[in-house]
């Protein structure tokens, strides 16, 4: 399945909209990386135990509206965007959305010839 954050796919030609699809996912925080996030803080640097959070919980609400796209026939998802949102103390919702499409590859012209022998 195509997946694009523009609203139009180079190369095909959208013949039908499904309508828009989403998935999302609410992930709490972990004890053992909060603890290791404050050690981080005092010198600086990435938080790795929380980009591999936001890594998986993107993933999976990517996946849950694929899964949504598919059950609509679509062959294409196009305008995809992220959004997130803290829904308590310690867990945050993590939300992908997009337009669910059929998209048609475009055919190529043959060029014409010139040449009068043809």
């Amino acid at each position: 399945m195509l997946v694009v954050n523009t609203e139009t796919i180079p190369g095909y030609t959208i013949t039908t909209v499904k309508g828009m699809v989403q998935g999302n996912t609410v992930r709490a925080k972990h004890a053992g990386r909060d603890i290791a996030a404050s050690f981080k803080n005092l010198v600086g640097g990435e938080l790795k135990g929380y980009t591999e959070l936001l890594t998986d919980s993107r993933r999976e609400a990517v996946s849950r509206m694929l899964a949504q796209a598919e059950q609509l026939g679509a062959n294409a998802v196009v305008n995809v965007r992220f959004s997130t949102s803290a829904v308590t103390a310690g867990a945050a919702e993590l939300y992908a959305y997009g337009t669910a499409v059929i998209a048609e590859a475009v055919a190529i012209a043959t060029p014409i010839s010139s040449d009068p022998e043809m």
